[in-house]
């Protein structure tokens, strides 16, 4: 590659750009920029040129014009292999460059903002950029594009080992990240303006709960051995860093992607209690789940609703791991956590199963849920209904007492991340078991009684859906259920209230259900 001569510079991101353009000055790279960058550069001490002293025509139209000009574009988009592309910049006294560096008006920032009018989403929208990045990009043997101030650091150590030339890999990789950059951005202009509509002469802005289209264009954080099972492939993918995927791994072997699977449904669960609380999952439903005064104290209530499939399972804590909890943890064997950290002494107890992984989560609220089908995709908002007492109806001659009703919305939180049919055994603040998965829901009711290890007697029962016929009512409370809450809404709802005043129990219907499949 030839040796770089000449540099554009025009930034709305200016981080580092000083340290940059003074490395890119002592390899004797002569420097053109715009407006507010040039002056920059110029308080720095730096020389530079200014755009208009190659154009030979000053900023237009309030800045929205500066680069779009032949003497730039020609000056990047010239093949220096083509002796005619050669012979027409010398016609035109067009001076080559080398190396773009440009990033773009912020648009995603004005767009966050609910408020913005349509004049402020259009005037964000960038023109010059755009067009030099993709010219650079297009021309990418030739030219070296820059789009992200991480990138200034290697590339002047590269620049300085090599006498002033980037290889042929490096050019492609930053042209490749350049188009990344640029349809990103195309993106993000597209699905926030999809948002509005003309109405004669203004604007409808409608702020759709979900987009109009999905755009899963999202980086590979992590290649995986394999997917649910060795024959199949996989890999992670994801955008920022909170939530289960943007997790920080502190120890262990590499995380599967059972691992993840299992992590994002024992944090979603842990997530919804207040007080201290841990989840104990396999397979991806709760076997153990308890909120108490103190982190250990829930772990323990945790595990001893299910010890046995505890072994192997994967915990969700709400709080960060401490020590009493680590030394309950270690007692059996534990594939997986998430937490939002780790104290020191934890750490120490936790290392001596060094191939259990611990991942430091940070919490997040997800806009929406994707669920892949065959030929498509299936997008809703997540469930984050509670149990309104205000609204929730008890609707039987004997009401809740308020421990009952402290066990039903525990009951009612962890219901919600079982997979339907979904029957929940409960006390205030410990799950005692879940039926889960079952295609009939009495089916539910006797397998979580069948699989409970702790007595049920004067429990509460959650069902995610309606009781369609008294038989499922009347198999829980034979089993010591004294309370129940379910959404109601069965055609039979009066026979089950009927049931449930005959065998002396209370019964609240929330109106709300929640399926998970």
């Amino acid at each position: 590659m030839a040796k770089i001569e000449r540099a554009l510079l025009s930034l709305t991101d200016k981080t580092g750009a000083v340290e940059f353009a003074r490395g890119l000055r002592a390899l004797d790279i002569d420097l053109i920029s715009t407006g507010g960058t040039a002056k920059l550069l110029k308080d720095a001490g730096i020389q530079v040129f200014d755009v208009s002293e190659v154009t030979h025509f000053p900023e237009m139209l309030d800045g929205r014009v500066k680069t779009i000009h032949p003497n730039i574009a020609g000056g990047i988009l010239a093949m220096r292999s083509k002796p005619e592309h050669m012979e027409a910049l010398e016609q035109h006294a067009i001076p080559t460059i080398d190396l773009v560096i440009v990033n773009l008006y912020a648009f995603e920032k004005i767009a966050a903002n609910k408020d913005a009018t349509v004049p402020e989403l259009i005037e964000n929208i960038d023109i010059g950029g755009p067009t030099m990045i993709r010219a650079a990009a297009k021309n990418w043997k030739d030219v070296a594009v820059v789009t992200n101030p991480a990138d200034y650091p290697a590339l002047l150590e590269e620049l300085n080992a090599n006498a002033g030339q980037l290889s042929r890999a490096t050019h492609w990789n930053l042209a490749v990240k350049a188009f990344h950059m640029t349809a990103a951005y195309d993106r993000a202009i597209s699905n926030r303006l999809a948002d509005i509509t003309a109405v004669g002469d203004g604007f409808n802005d409608v702020q759709l709960d979900l987009p109009r289209t999905l755009d899963l264009r999202v980086p590979r954080v992590l290649d995986m051995r394999y997917g649910e099972n060795p024959h199949q492939k996989a890999a992670l993918y994801a955008n920022g860093k909170s939530g289960v995927a943007g997790g920080q791994q502190l120890q262990g072997k590499e995380l599967s992607y059972n691992n993840l699977v299992d992590l994002d449904a024992a944090w979603q669960l842990v997530c919804e209690f207040p007080q201290p609380a841990s989840v104990i999952v396999k397979h991806t439903n709760p076997c153990g789940c308890a909120e108490q005064a103190t982190l250990a104290d829930s772990y323990r209530k945790a595990f001893d609703a299910d010890p046995v499939s505890a072994f192997g399972g994967v915990l969700a804590f709400n709080r960060a791991v401490d020590a009493e909890t680590a030394h309950e943890i270690v007692k059996t064997f534990i594939e997986a956590i998430a937490a939002p950290d780790f104290d020191a002494a934890a750490l120490d107890i936790l290392a001596a199963k060094k191939n259990l992984r611990l991942v430091k989560v940070t919490a997040n609220e997800d806009a929406f849920v994707v669920k892949g089908i065959s030929g498509g995709f299936l997008v809703q908002s997540p469930d984050y209904a509670t149990l309104n007492r205000e609204t929730a109806k008890a609707v039987t001659v004997r009401q809740p007492t308020e421990e009952e009703w402290r066990g039903l919305a525990f009951g009612w939180k962890v219901v919600k991340h079982v997979k339907s049919n979904a029957i929940v055994y409960a006390r205030e603040g410990q799950l005692l078991s879940a039926g889960a998965g079952q295609m009939s829901r009495v089916f539910s009711v006797e397998i979580g009684a069948k699989k409970s290890v702790l007595p049920l007697a004067g429990c509460v029962l959650a069902s995610d859906a309606f009781f369609p016929f008294p038989d499922g009512l009347e198999a829980a409370v034979a089993h010591g259920v004294t309370a129940v809450i379910q959404p109601g809404g069965s055609v039979k709802d009066a026979d089950v209230i009927a049931a449930a005043d005959r065998l002396g129990i209370a019964m609240v219907l929330t109106g709300v259900r929640h399926f998970r499949h």
